[in-house]
């Protein structure tokens, strides 16, 4: 005579000899699942402000680097304070940037090197600035 012992399982029986999991260890699992999820996601989402960021300064480089050969080229103006800027192209990466130039000559009165300094913002907050030099050929 054998005598067979059995384990008497963990979770109730659904029917035809299957286990099921216990309301317990579902929410177990969920929240295994949430703390993978949730880190993953906020990756997701820094990741993408981070190529935002990028893509903003790369478009701002842009920008000031055509401003300021826009300014060399134009004609020197003695004792300036400011020049106008290159018209910004409309819609697409430019939109809400704007452009500020201000000049300052290096002596007094202007012997014809003026300091150019040039500030771009993108919706008020400054993204980049450059700085060079206007001479009058």
């Amino acid at each position: 005579m054998h005598l067979y012992l059995t384990k008497k399982s963990r979770s109730k029986s659904v029917g035809n000899g299957e286990s099921g999991l216990t309301f317990i260890e579902t929410l177990i699992a969920l929240a295994v699942l949430a703390a993978i999820a949730v880190p993953f996601l906020l990756g997701i989402a820094t990741s993408l402000k981070a190529a935002f960021i990028d893509d903003q300064q790369a478009t701002a480089g842009s920008l000031a680097q055509s401003q300021m050969e826009w300014i060399k080229n134009s004609e020197y103006v003695y004792e300036a304070t400011q020049y106008s800027a290159a018209p910004i192209p409309d819609g697409g990466d430019y939109n809400n940037f704007s452009v500020e130039i201000l000049a300052e000559p290096l002596h007094s009165p202007d012997d014809g090197i003026q300091k150019i300094m040039l500030t771009i913002r993108h919706t008020g907050k400054v993204i980049t600035t450059l700085e060079s030099y206007k001479v009058d050929r």
